[in-house]
């Protein structure tokens, strides 16, 4: 992941930008930029996956006698193709970042760039010899994009706490905000920040921002449709589906790892990515997380009925990959309460967000991306309460 931030028609000091990055810093360790044109000051750090020489950020392109700055959080797993189109519509490029590309699409296309875009974003571009600021985020909501009108100006950033950085921006709990976090938490509201007259991008929406107006419109939404497809037509489907996801996400200059639960979701991942690393005669890691003397003090319950370890330790013998196991300590645990909650700006789910992120430190010496199969229960119907009939 990548942290992007921008200023826009506000004062800011360098020392205040700085301060604003290293906020980010924790996102994107491997570099970091800023863009500064009049009263419009673009943000990035940046975590490199792909081309590390040349996707650095801001990122500028001149076209013609207009000039076109982005500052992109994301990864598109179409690229290839989308660089294929636009070189033949007489684009060139320097280099094979998805940032170059999503740039030259923005500069072709404008906004209608986004029905073309198949992946997971947060972005801004500044239209400089506009003065426009173009803003967008992916679908789902995968990427993180908040954002306050402030002062006649507007300020966004993937993480609440760079907006607070901001001189005079204060981290104030509204009665409504406050209502989320007791009754709502880790969730929230569509559209809420939790803090007072801080918002966040909806998913599937994008917008301009012009001379302090902000105008914002839905590009996507998720709708539902009868189900009309055979068993066997459902089933080479939703297989290649999840064929096309795992695969696209494992395209970078970067290693390339997967977490090992031994449930349905994680195994089929390691199995597919395990295929795929045969062929580049790669071995897979993987990396499976386990918690001192739980041998000795697990319980089963409805939720998990039974413990993690010999579903592992049959995919690491069926897979034949380079196997790591984290054992977390509650010392672990409970060092790592702040570190979790500051991460996520807001008050989470504590035993699972504490855990995630001490079990990928622990892995990140070994690769610098790991695919994973959370979420997948959601889709997938994998709590036990979606199929019990009480």
């Amino acid at each position: 992941m990548c942290a992007i931030a921008g200023i826009l028609d506000l004062d800011v000091t360098q020392l205040q930008m700085e301060a604003m990055l290293r906020s980010m810093r924790r996102r994107g360790p491997d570099g970091k930029g800023i863009y500064n044109a009049g009263e419009k000051h673009l943000l990035h750090t940046r975590l490199s996956i792909v081309d590390p020489t040349g996707g650095a950020q801001p990122m500028i392109l001149d076209q013609g006698q207009q000039r076109y700055v982005i500052t992109y959080n994301g990864e598109l797993y179409n690229t290839a193709q989308l660089r294929q189109e636009l070189e033949a519509l007489g684009h060139h490029f320097y280099g094979h970042s998805d940032t170059e590309v999503l740039l030259h699409a923005y500069a072709e296309w404008k906004e209608g760039a986004l029905e073309k875009c198949n992946g997971i974003f947060a972005f801004a571009v500044l239209e400089e010899h506009s003065g426009r600021v173009f803003f967008a985020r992916d679908r789902i909501g995968v990427k993180p994009f908040f954002y306050k009108l402030h002062n006649g100006g507007m300020l966004f950033a993937s993480e609440i706490k760079t907006i607070l950085q901001y001189p005079g921006v204060k981290a104030e709990l509204s009665e409504e905000g406050a209502a989320q976090l007791m009754l709502l938490g880790p969730g929230r509201a569509p559209g809420s920040g939790v803090f007072h007259n801080i918002q966040e991008l909806e998913p599937g929406c994008c917008g301009f921002y012009e001379k302090g107006n902000l105008q914002i419109r839905r590009y996507w939404k998720l709708r539902d449709r009868e189900h009309i497809h055979s068993f066997d037509e459902t089933v080479e489907c939703v297989r290649a589906l999840v064929k096309d996801a795992i695969l696209g996400q494992m395209v970078a200059d970067v290693p390339v790892g997967a977490f090992l639960s031994g449930g349905l979701d994680s195994s089929l991942i390691c199995a597919l990515c395990g295929r795929e690393m045969e062929l580049r005669n790669e071995k897979l890691h993987t990396f499976s997380v386990d918690y001192e003397n739980n041998d000795r003090y697990f319980m089963p319950g409805k939720f998990q009925p039974n413990a993690d370890t010999e579903y592992i330790r049959i995919m690491q013998s069926a897979l034949d990959c380079a196997h790591h196991w984290t054992v977390l300590t509650p010392d672990d645990l409970v060092s790592g309460i702040a570190d979790a909650t500051i991460a996520r700006d807001l008050p989470g789910m504590a035993d699972i967000d504490i855990s995630l992120l001490a079990f990928c430190k622990q892995i990140r010496p070994y690769v610098k991306v790991a695919l994973s199969g959370e979420c997948a229960d959601e889709i997938f119907g994998g709590y036990p309460w979606f199929r019990d009939p009480a």
